[in-house]
């Protein structure tokens, strides 16, 4: 046949023509054709302990699988190599499962999927034999029922506890524990402590006024003796006596112009309370 011969849609019969007449090719009964076909799973060759990752293209060499049926359809085997050792690695279609299933040369690695689906292959396989046999059946009842009861036990318990866990002031909580609050209040107490001796020590009391204590030796020495610039009234026959300011005494040539420095001695004085201890 010619270039242009076996582009015509129409070709030519004789009248004589005898389809049976024609000579056919005796093919191999288990031919092998080579096809380019991905990794369905990742796998580790066996020889060299290479990673081989799930969706890398080999062209691999495809066959029937004799004598390998399921419902009537052929099963497949695929033969490839691998890339590193060039050791032979083979693995079969699995129709029953929908997957593939690895032969030799290498080892299939961990998915989650195919446990998963091969866990619930046997949970279904369970459930069927035990609806064969009535005993188990009814051992499979009470044991739900005793963990649904024990479920609801717990359930109670938290419940419970939740109720007990509201009254809890959890703003004040938190509050309270913050370090960072809890160091300010510190601060806080350190210094109105520290003001609270300064006072004290000052003798400054709640009002401003200042305050000063006589020695127990001054009392014991000077119980009689009036304190000069001072007058003790006769209605606070107690402790404590007011001091008044002095009365400043000028020279002479002082008297038309008091000076400055006495003008601030007394304003310095004028609010001294002075306090005496009973014996």
């Amino acid at each position: 046949m010619t270039g242009t011969e076996r582009k015509v849609f129409q070709k030519y019969y004789p009248p004589d023509f005898d389809p049976s007449k024609i000579p056919r090719a005796k093919g191999q009964k288990n031919r092998q054709f080579v096809q380019r076909v991905m990794t369905p799973f990742n796998m580790q060759c066996n020889t060299c302990h290479e990673y081989i990752y799930k969706g890398k293209k080999f062209n691999m060499k495809r066959e029937t699988a004799e004598g390998e049926t399921y419902l009537g359809l052929k099963l497949f085997r695929f033969y490839f190599r691998c890339p590193n050792c060039l050791a032979e690695i083979t693995f079969k279609t699995d129709l029953e499962n929908c997957d593939y299933q690895n032969e030799h040369g290498a080892t299939r690695l961990f998915e989650a999927v195919k446990l998963y689906q091969d866990q619930q292959k046997r949970e279904d396989e369970q459930e069927a034999e035990d609806a064969k046999d009535p005993m188990k059946m009814l051992e499979k009842r009470t044991m739900q029922s005793r963990q649904e009861m024990e479920e609801m036990g717990n359930l109670e318990d938290l419940q419970e506890t939740s109720r007990t866990k509201e009254g809890i002031d959890t703003i004040g909580f938190l509050s309270a524990t913050d370090p960072h609050i809890a160091q300010a209040q510190r601060i806080r107490m350190m210094e109105e402590e520290d003001d609270r001796m300064a006072k004290e020590l000052m003798g400054i009391t709640a009002e401003g006024r200042i305050e000063r204590r006589l020695k127990d030796d001054e009392e014991d020495g000077d119980d009689d003796e009036d304190v000069p610039g001072t007058s003790q009234t006769p209605a606070t026959s107690s402790s404590s006596t007011i001091l008044k300011p002095p009365v400043p005494t000028f020279g002479e040539a002082d008297e038309e112009k008091p000076s400055r420095k006495r003008i601030e001695q007394k304003d310095r004085f004028a609010g001294i309370k002075l306090i005496k201890k009973a014996k």
